[in-house]
């Protein structure tokens, strides 16, 4: 037993000598392969992390039955989480934000129902059910819900070509309806985009960059401002159409008889109250009362005035009647089959795609200002869920509202309970007040969304993707432009595009870098970022900065020729040492498919006929593993591939080691 011990340890002196030396004499580690792993348990893991990135169940693990049914309740339901620890603090800051970002949203809902060319009671029910459910089921604290401006635009012109909403009233609504449900069914099932791609929300999402959406917003800012000027103005025949040009024209078309001095009277006043009322809240945190309320001020007055000046007969155009009450459920109205089944679920897909990526990135903004985290997969569901609810119960799609978040954040919102704080002051209103709602005039409504939507146009945004990437301002304003001279769908299909093509080109087109030696260093950089790095005599070092597929493995052999066909000129010219080895940095090279190994081999054979020697620095544990499945390494012989530069550098030129 000593004699076994003593071998061990005269064995491990032995190996510890071995490595001491090996580090002296700077002999180069290799490459290690991976081990062999079984089929089904190499599948398996890789179906695993491609589609459960997060492992959704970890949780359960473990817990009994009954552990796991209040999980499962607190997963799907957040409330009875939080709600153990509500306390009446927490209700005195959610009655004061709930009660405050209601007096913005009733003015703002009836506004945005006329942006969807529907009733103003339907913009109301929107804030009275989704806030509701939302309520229950949603992770963020301060995001208050509710129809949105941009939204609401995108749903009314989508609907309007395929339905006139003045002579089928009926068809237009349920169509509504339709789109709204399917737009919930659409949030609600990208969970499982969620769940495939790493918190990224659906595919049509990805091809959404934040360049494109501050493009698109502010150009459906400037849409929603140019079709107020039929309010604001007074006009009666308005073109349907949404494209700055054919707005423009119909206003100037009927500046001659068509405008009402006394509805641009009340529209300017108002609106320029407003304006002042935002100006106050921004110069002082404090104040943000101040535009909150403005809006409702401003219905309240103007509805007085005109009740008071009879101006409705001087040709002030007003809301007029109001629905009372609450409607029916709505379900039976949804197109579930016939003609325009097809037409609700593209409209729906869109309109819950915009709603979801608007919801997502204002919950996450006010998240990161508490320090807390939202969860993504619990916002699609709750999203979805209250959006179904919400066509049920003659809703239309409702989603985060910036404007309000921001209200409810700054009036000191604890948890989600604003939202329903928000939700009963609109019930009340649609049991008792909205009689007193019909001589409020169009103007202020036309006011009121001018001065809402003014704060989606991010100048400062705009400036800095500028300054960051070219490219990125080049969707930005794609989309900007589709929006403002074509139609919404145009710029959001720009958008996307655009963005689509800037990932096309990446991925086709990836970075390539020649490496040079960082001085008194073993470092290996970009010679471009550091020019003081000076370059091997005799040997061309070249970075790939992306995986090597089908898509990019021709350009990226054809630009390693490149580099060497520019290096050979450069060097014989200057009398230099002619180029013996190239050496290939692989560090970023993440994946390589069959025609990425193809176009190694390629680059193999043109290399032996001009004497050069191909050699591969640290290929990461994939790569190697496919490139001993592919015998390249014994094509290359596995003496070519070392772990770093430096080991290549010291094989292929020695002398150079030396002398730096």
């Amino acid at each position: 037993m000593g004699g076994h011990t003593e071998e061990a340890v005269e064995m491990k002196e032995i190996d510890m000598r071995s490595l001491s030396f090996s580090r002296h004499h700077n002999f180069p580690y290799k490459v290690g392969v991976p081990p062999k792993q079984k089929f089904w348990t190499e599948f398996a893991a890789a179906v695993k992390e491609t589609f459960f990135p997060d492992d959704p169940l970890r949780s359960f693990k473990d817990q009994s039955r009954s552990r796991q049914f209040v999980l499962g309740m607190q997963a799907a339901f957040p409330i009875f989480e939080w709600g153990r620890r509500y306390n009446f603090d927490k209700f005195k800051g959610d009655l004061i934000a709930g009660l405050t970002i209601a007096s913005l949203c009733i003015p703002q809902d009836i506004g945005y129902s006329k942006l969807a060319n529907l009733s103003p009671q339907y913009g109301l029910y929107s804030s009275f059910v989704p806030p509701l459910v939302y309520a229950f089921m949603g992770s963020s604290r301060d995001i208050a819900i509710g129809p949105v401006a941009v939204v609401s635009l995108l749903l009314g012109t989508l609907l309007q070509n395929e339905i006139d909403p003045e002579k089928n009233v009926v068809e237009y609504r349920r169509l509504a309806f339709t789109a709204t449900f399917f737009a919930g069914i659409t949030q609600a099932t990208l969970v499982v985009q969620q769940l495939c791609w790493c918190d990224r929300f659906g595919f049509l999402i990805d091809f959404l960059s934040h360049a494109a959406v501050v493009g698109f917003m502010a150009g459906a800012a400037i849409t929603i401002a140019l079709q107020q000027l039929k309010g604001f103005l007074g006009i009666k025949k308005f073109t349907r159409s949404t494209d700055a040009i054919s707005v423009m024209h119909s206003v100037f078309s009927s500046a001659n008889h068509g405008w009402n001095w006394q509805t641009i009277v009340i529209g300017a006043t108002f609106l320029a109250f407003l304006l002042f009322a935002k100006y106050i809240g921004k110069k002082n945190n404090k104040l943000f009362w101040v535009p909150a309320i403005a809006p409702l001020i401003s219905v309240v007055l103007s509805t007085v005035f005109v009740y008071i000046t009879h101006a409705e007969k001087k040709g002030v155009a007003i809301v007029k009647h109001i629905e009372k009450g609450i409607n029916p459920p709505s379900a039976k109205e949804i197109y579930f089959t016939g003609h325009y089944l097809l037409k609700g679920v593209r409209i729906g897909i869109v309109a819950g795609i915009i709603a979801l990526t608007e919801a997502v990135a204002i919950g996450r903004t006010f998240a990161a200002m508490k320090d807390y985290q939202i969860d993504g997969n619990k916002e699609m569901v709750a999203l979805g869920a209250m959006n179904i609810a919400g066509s049920m119960t003659s809703c239309y799609v409702a989603t985060g509202s910036f404007s309000r978040s921001a209200v409810n954040y700054m009036a000191g919102c604890q948890t989600a309970v604003s939202n329903i704080v928000m939700s009963v002051v609109v019930f009340l209103t649609l049991q008792f007040i909205t009689p007193l709602f019909e001589y409020t005039p169009n103007a202020i409504l036309s006011s009121i969304i001018i001065s809402a939507v003014i704060g989606l146009i991010d100048y400062d945004a705009a400036i800095l993707i500028w300054k960051i990437d070219k490219f990125d301002f080049i969707a930005c304003m794609g989309a900007f432009l589709g929006v403002v001279f074509a139609s919404v769908e145009i710029g959001l299909l720009i958008a996307v595009s655009i963005s689509f093509a800037k990932l096309l080109l990446q991925v086709t087109r990836p970075r390539t870098a020649l490496l040079g030696k960082i001085p008194r260093t073993n470092v290996y950089r970009n010679i471009q970022q550091y020019p003081e790095a000076s370059k091997v005599p005799g040997v061309l070092i070249i970075r790939v900065d992306s995986a090597i597929y089908f898509s990019n493995s021709n350009y990226v052999k054809e630009r390693i020729l490149r580099w060497l066909t520019d290096e050979e000129e450069r060097v014989k010219a200057g009398g230099l040492l002619s180029i013996q080895f190239l050496i290939v940095e692989m560090s970023p090279v993440t994946d390589i498919d069959t025609s990425g190994i193809h176009a190694l081999e390629e680059l193999f054979r043109s290399l032996e006929k001009r004497d050069v020697q191909l050699v591969l620095a640290n290929p990461g544990p994939v790569v190697i593993d496919k490139l001993h499945a592919s015998k390249f390494t014994t094509l290359i012989g596995e003496d070519k591939i070392f772990l770093t530069v430096a080991d290549a550098i010291q094989t292929c030129s020695p002398k150079f080691v030396e002398e730096v």
